[in-house]
């Protein structure tokens, strides 16, 4: 197993059936602390949910993200703020512009599924 990471989920759900909510329980049972990140909901799973990345005030080893690549522009700034130290673009997340500013401000990123990863014991 992969040592122990906080791990932001932007765009969290608590719908069981969403794929950001099966990372979020999946992250769980690897033993990761992770903060879900959406406005909408002050928990998901057992984890209290953050409403934005802004108010996170902790270092965040993995961001991984779980929303539309339109939907991540406007993210950019709070990204680029928190200084993750890996970005995981989600399938359906990639935004060229959004990995290019993550590549100008030296925040390292990859494309891959985070279940996939945690299960491969690639996370």
């Amino acid at each position: 197993m992969s040592v122990t990471q906080t791990v932001a989920v932007l765009g969290a759900s608590p719908k069981p059936e969403r794929f950001s909510n099966q990372a979020v329980r999946l992250l769980t049972e690897y033993q990761h602390r992770v903060i879900p990140v959406n406005p909408a909901f002050e928990k998901i799973e057992s984890w209290p949910c953050s409403p934005s990345l802004s108010a996170i005030t902790e270092q965040v080893d993995t961001l991984s993200l779980y929303l539309g690549a339109e939907r991540l522009v406007e993210q950019l700034d709070a990204i680029l703020k928190l200084k993750p130290k890996r970005v995981l673009f989600n399938p359906g997340t990639e935004s060229p512009d959004v990995q290019a500013a993550l590549t100008d401000a030296g925040i390292p990123w990859i494309k891959g599924c985070t279940l996939v990863l945690l299960r491969n014991h690639q996370f």
